[in-house]
């Protein structure tokens, strides 16, 4: 009788004991540490900025970090597609480089710089740049926004800016006169700043509007009054918008006329003919 009961009492028990073991392998399986492998992190090419505005003149500069991500190291080539006629340089440490060793987890920062085609119109510019090791290709989508920019430049036909005038005559300087920038130029104003007394006038003395890489023609005329000692003078013409300006600063020697010339002999021979005639007179005596 006492064995029956006994004999139930642990069939009860089992099911209970059963559920509390299986209870026990769960929570430990769930408490068990993750291994080494699962915290091995991904490779990494980002960037601080992806977005940047700039006039097209200037530098665009992004400041990235590249990561392996594994427990050795591994080289990687970096390339940009950038636009035609654009430039992309990669910078460590504010040298050069084409490619760059990762160390297992270590980070390495890199500096890209973009430099826009001369006549790049305004707009968004996306750059695709990449990390490449092996099959292991990392892609950083990079933007330039360029912007609108006014620019102007003053100069002669054949880049020279210096030439000769006599005393008391005039002389006709060409100047050109072109739009550098993106963006259009209106009315476009033309002075200049010259020695005491000297006149200029320019043709035309307005240009109303110049489109970005347009030129065009003005002819400065130069007055220097007579009298003006022999020497080298300069002149500064300035092309000048709201927005812009460009200043030319020509050199100009002076001369003597030829008929100055030969007057101011005529006084010298005409001096030492009086001379001689008065020694010839009063030596007599």
């Amino acid at each position: 009788m006492i064995m029956d009961r006994l004999n139930t009492s642990i069939v009860g028990v089992r099911p209970l004991v059963i559920s509390l073991l299986g209870l026990f392998l769960t929570v430990n399986v769930l408490c068990t540490p993750a291994t080494a492998q699962s915290n091995v992190e991904e490779p990494s090419f980002s960037a601080a900025l992806f977005n940047i505005e700039a006039p097209v003149k200037e530098t665009f500069r992004y400041q990235t970090t590249l990561q392996s991500g594994q427990d050795r190291s591994k080289t990687y080539e970096l390339k940009a597609d950038v636009p035609k006629g654009w430039r992309a340089t990669f910078k460590i440490r504010g040298k050069r480089v084409a490619s760059v060793k990762t160390d297992g987890d270590k980070k390495e920062d890199i500096n890209i710089e973009f430099n826009p085609a001369h006549e790049a119109a305004p707009g968004k510019y996306k750059i695709p740049t990449y990390a490449i090791s092996g099959n292991d290709t990392l892609l950083l989508d990079l933007e330039a926004v360029v912007t609108g920019s006014y620019d102007i430049e003053l100069t002669t036909p054949s880049g020279l800016l210096s030439g000769d005038i006599t005393e008391g005559r005039q002389k006709e300087i060409d100047l050109v006169v072109k739009n550098t920038g993106s963006l259009p130029l209106e009315n476009i104003n033309l002075s200049s700043q010259t020695p005491t007394k000297w006149e200029v006038t320019f043709t035309p003395f307005e240009i109303e509007r110049l489109g970005p890489g347009e030129t065009t023609d003005v002819v400065a005329k130069v007055k220097v009054p007579e009298k003006t000692l022999v020497g080298d003078y300069v002149s500064k013409f300035t092309a000048k918008v709201t927005e812009a300006k460009s200043t030319a600063s020509y050199r100009m020697t002076v001369k003597t006329s030829a008929l100055a010339g030969w007057t101011g002999l005529s006084v010298i021979l005409a001096a030492i003919g009086m001379i001689t005639y008065l020694i010839r007179k009063f030596g007599r005596r």
